[in-house]
């Protein structure tokens, strides 16, 4: 059950007895289509998530911001900055992960500065517009938020719109704590420089990240995979990213293990799966992050 109580993940006992460790249980891609929202919907409800991210180029958005302003009290809502998705690519500014990282291993010219700021800056107005409030946290699409060249103009737009607020967003540090293939390269495409400039800038970053797989093997596989990742996240908390669904949507990549993502969290050995290991679901913006 997700909690606004601020958690410790050093303060494990109260007078001998464990107490449960905190988990971000993150569902990205909120807004992509009808059943990513429904599906994100349903378990934010039934408190099997703590946290959603939003694709705001979708022409959804402006709909599913409705339902979702109804859990403000109980989730983190964020936004999912995209410069990857078929959206962001009919937006003008998007391409490719591959064409990402590519683009991202020399500097930036100032034409193309100037052209990704004003993109993050009009993913942020159009969160704002709808949802009527500054997001809790921000993290990326395809782990764009911490690509060279574009973290330092995230980072700009942050401290510009929200770095004098009392309460700031916490941002997604998507150092994958897992040992594989695609962990290794998330990980080493920034997140320990991520980490560094928002520790040096004063932003609170949340890793390590865990969730990460090639979206084959159906639902059975799934609940294994998440059972790893809930037993390492009980030794050093941060958060799971998943991307659920309550149906398959033509057209989408994954949309099959969205449904079966869906399928897991929502059913009752999730939630033995998730009290057994002895974890609660938390806020990010409940919790005492580093900065």
């Amino acid at each position: 059950m997700p909690t606004n109580q601020p958690s410790h993940a050093d303060d494990r006992t109260d007078a001998g007895r464990e107490l449960p460790g905190p988990l971000v249980l993150c569902a990205d891609d909120y807004a992509v289509h009808a059943p990513a929202s429904a599906g994100i919907l349903e378990l934010a409800r039934r408190q099997r998530l703590s946290a959603t991210s939003v694709m705001v180029l979708s022409p959804r958005w402006a709909e599913d911001a409705a339902p979702l302003r109804e859990l403000r009290d109980q989730i983190d809502v964020g936004l999912h900055l995209d410069f990857t998705s078929p959206m962001a690519c009919d937006a003008g500014f998007g391409r490719s992960v591959g064409g990402m990282m590519w683009r991202s291993l020399w500097p930036l010219g100032q034409s193309l500065r100037q052209r990704w700021r004003e993109a993050i800056e009009q993913q942020c107005d159009a969160f704002e517009h709808h949802w009527r409030h500054a997001p809790d946290h921000m993290d990326g699409h395809q782990h764009v938020q911490q690509f060279p060249g574009l973290r330092d103009l995230v980072l700009e737009v942050l401290q510009h719109r929200y770095g004098h607020g009392e309460r700031r967003a916490w941002l997604r540090v998507s150092r994958v704590g897992q040992s594989d293939v695609k962990a290794t390269i998330i990980t080493r495409w920034g997140a320990q420089l991520w980490a560094q400039q928002l520790k040096a800038a004063g932003w609170r970053g949340l890793a390590p990240l865990r969730g990460a797989y090639d979206f084959t093997g159906g639902r059975d596989s799934y609940a294994r995979r998440m059972r790893g990742w809930l037993s390492q996240a009980r030794l050093d908390g941060g958060m799971i990213m998943c991307h659920p669904a309550q149906s398959v949507y033509a057209g989408d990549d994954i949309g099959d293990a969205r449904v079966w993502e869906y399928e897991y969290l929502s059913s009752d050995v999730f939630a033995h799966d998730l009290s057994a290991t002895g974890l609660q679901l938390v806020r990010g913006s409940a919790l005492h992050l580093p900065s």
